[in-house]
């Protein structure tokens, strides 16, 4: 089930979906006693994560009962700007206080091929065998309509393991480790978050241009059971269709 819905501003978006974080944490953790969420990088969802550290939401989640994961990782090191995890560490881990143990980072000490690997293996053992099915995946919207690390024409785009691969993309010569689009559409609750009119002509490839994922690889995310949610602003929605 996909939902669309669109704000005037930008701070309208992120209010919204900080609301909508606390209330997927609040019931999965009265369900499940914890709460399992992939988090974006880039620019976009750093403002989201400060709202969330901030008085205003910080005292609405159990932070001890939430474990946090990556939809992707630049590999990069650790300690480079361009590491998704440092930003998160920033904005979000630090004010909160996060324990270690409640984090899983991948780890680009090892090739691409061996964090993809190590970091599957982790999800794996973090779930004890049960099936890989995270409680909410955020994700954001490139401008080429990528999402996570899975971009236009590579051939992660083809793998139909719910897992996490290293892709190699050849236009910004950099490898990248991503969880596949099987494994992101197990998830319970995914949401993209997308502002910005430089996104507009994304948008509108992947929720209403003909299905082409090669050229649009967020049209791969399609939940199988769960809920697929979109927080645009009206300018990031300016090409769709009323």
């Amino acid at each position: 089930m996909r939902s669309i819905h669109t704000y005037k501003t930008v701070q309208e978006v992120i209010n919204a979906m900080a609301d909508y974080v606390v209330d997927v944490a609040q019931k999965s953790i009265a369900s499940n006693k914890e709460f399992n969420i992939a988090l974006s990088g880039g620019s976009s969802p750093k403002k989201l994560y400060e709202m969330l550290a901030s008085p205003v939401y910080n005292n609405r989640i159990e932070w001890k009962k939430v474990n946090f994961f990556f939809g992707d990782e630049r590999y990069v090191a650790t300690h480079d700007p361009q590491y998704n995890g440092n930003m998160v560490k920033t904005a979000l881990f630090e004010p909160l206080q996060i324990g270690k143990l409640n984090i899983f980072l991948v780890d680009t000490l090892l090739s691409p091929e061996e964090a993809a690997k190590d970091y599957s293996a982790r999800i794996a053992g973090h779930f004890k065998r049960k099936d890989l099915i995270f409680d909410l995946i955020l994700l954001g919207l490139g401008d080429n309509s990528h999402t996570a690390s899975l971009f236009p024409h590579t051939a992660v785009l083809q793998d139909r393991s719910a897992s996490v691969k290293s892709v190699f993309v050849k236009e910004q010569n950099v490898y990248r480790i991503t969880m596949t689009a099987p494994l992101i559409n197990q998830a319970r609750h995914v949401a993209f978050m997308v502002y910005g009119q430089s996104k507009a002509e994304a948008v509108h490839h992947v929720l209403e241009d003909t299905f082409d994922p090669e050229q649009y690889p967020a049209q791969l995310i399609e939940p199988e059971s769960g809920d697929l949610q979109w927080y645009l602003d009206e300018e990031a929605a300016s090409l769709l269709k009323r």
